[in-house]
């Protein structure tokens, strides 16, 4: 009988969602980290918990894929011991093209599988905007790309990342997925209060370091925020609500230290880019967006995608975000200001849906009828709840910003019920050498609610 503690031999077969692969034991499941499919890995099992799968960990690598390379980060290599592995760059052995490969291969198969849709889904690194040179590049190995990293504090005073799937601080002596500003900040970091170090480096390229000690966390009331990003300062700590500024293309964003913003030096612009095409594609004859209709940015932030929708219909917009971090509200409103059409409102999404479809007046159902409802959930995605409260409102089209496949595919499903198709899937690689993978997928409404 196989117990925790014991040595397998292993083929991997597959990738699994959540940055593990997949062997087979006895015809049991084992789901292993580090590893890629095709190889032939020696493993310790530490979890026999479950009827339908087991879980182990990498120690060797008996017969390597091609697809294999030395991690970019040395100490999650294999050859070190499993427990001293930072966490965070599970992928950071496998090739960068064949990473994406997997992660399609992820996406495609939540959303067949779980979703119901097959479409066309694509896959691209993330990008700046042309003529920007190589700072508007993704690098050629993935790395340097982190502008906000948190590191943790023990009860011994070591600082730096947890190890894989645990909560024990690893000291490092590199952080290869940061940039190299970033990275140096983090290296001249000392010993400090239990808890956790936030570094963040906004536009004006100036790291700040953000001690948020336990102690102080728990003594600080909650606030929510539009996903679970980096929610929980100290509200006294007096850098607590430093305004920083963020730009994309041409335009700053004012956004809160400690706030969310994009984690990727690229991202924003990937994903605004990305979002404005897709609504292109959806009306390839016609304006991308009907200027004269109601538009909604729901988890809207700091109104970065709020923006991009007033971009495409121009000063008059009509564009409602919704967030219930009011910090990020107050922010979006000063962000939105040069649209005379633009609101930003504090308010669970869910709460706000059943208010608006109670509460607006006929004509203003005919304007959001008309328009687009952009969303962009926390990683366990929307829920039946809001989705259905959006179809309530019968926008003509819906795009969904997705951190996390198996919840995208889940609320597709949900979509799919309410009358909406999808119609397009584009994945953009906003976290390379880790298995996360973010989606922009546009649906459109082709028939009443059943």
């Amino acid at each position: 009988m196989t117990e925790p503690g014991d040595i397998l031999d292993l083929d991997i077969t597959d990738v699994a969602h959540g940055g593990v692969f997949v062997g087979r034991h006895e015809g049991r499941v084992v789901f292993v980290p580090d590893a890629v499919p095709g190889e032939r890995v020696r493993v310790r099992v530490t979890d026999t918990r479950k009827k339908a799968f087991w879980r182990a960990e990498a120690l060797e690598v008996l017969d390597a894929s091609p697809h294999r390379r030395p991690h970019v980060w040395r100490q999650a290599d294999i050859a070190v011991p499993p427990e001293a592995r930072p966490g965070g760059a599970d992928f950071g052995h496998i090739s960068l093209d064949h990473q994406r490969e997997l992660k399609l291969r992820v996406l495609r198969d939540a959303l067949h599988r779980i979703g119901g849709v097959d479409v066309p889904v694509a896959i691209a690194p993330a990008f700046g905007p042309e003529g920007g040179g190589a700072e508007a590049a993704e690098t050629s190995d993935g790395t340097g790309w982190r502008t906000r990293v948190s590191l943790h504090v023990d009860e011994d005073g070591r600082v730096g990342p947890y190890a894989a799937r645990s909560h024990r601080v690893i000291a490092v002596e590199e952080l290869p997925l940061a940039t190299p500003d970033v990275e140096a900040a983090a290296r001249a970091l000392r010993a400090a209060e239990p808890g956790r170090v936030d570094l963040v480096q906004p536009a004006d390229g100036r790291v700040r370091v953000l001690p948020r000690p336990e102690r102080a966390r728990h003594a600080a009331p909650r606030r929510g925020g539009a996903r679970p990003r980096q929610a929980g300062a100290d509200a006294q700590h007096p850098r607590a609500r430093e305004v920083v500024i963020e730009r994309v293309g041409g335009r700053e964003f004012q956004v809160d230290a400690e706030g969310f913003w994009q984690v990727h030096r690229l991202a924003a612009h990937s994903l605004t880019a990305t979002v404005m095409q897709s609504l292109r594609v959806v009306r390839p004859d016609g304006p991308a967006l009907d200027p004269d209709a109601s538009h909604l940015d729901l988890y809207g932030g700091v109104g970065l995608f709020a923006a991009a929708l007033g971009d495409l219909g121009g000063p008059s917009t009509r564009v409602t975000t919704v967030e219930s971090d009011p910090r990020a509200t107050e922010h979006a409103g000063e962000n939105l200001a040069e649209w005379v059409g633009a609101r930003a409102e504090t308010g669970r999404v869910d709460r706000w849906l059943a208010r608006r479809a109670a509460e607006a007046s006929v004509p203003e159902r005919e304007r959001l009828s008309r328009g687009v409802v952009l969303l962009d959930p926390p990683r366990s995605g929307a829920g039946r709840e809001v989705v259905e409260g959006i179809a309530a409102l019968s926008p003509a089209t819906v795009v969904y910003v997705a951190c996390d496949p198996v919840a995208l595919a889940r609320d597709l499903a949900t979509f799919r019920e309410a009358g909406y198709e999808t119609a397009s899937v584009q994945a953009i690689d906003l976290f390379p050498n880790s298995h996360h993978v973010e989606a922009v997928t546009a649906l459109t409404r082709q028939r009443a609610p059943r």
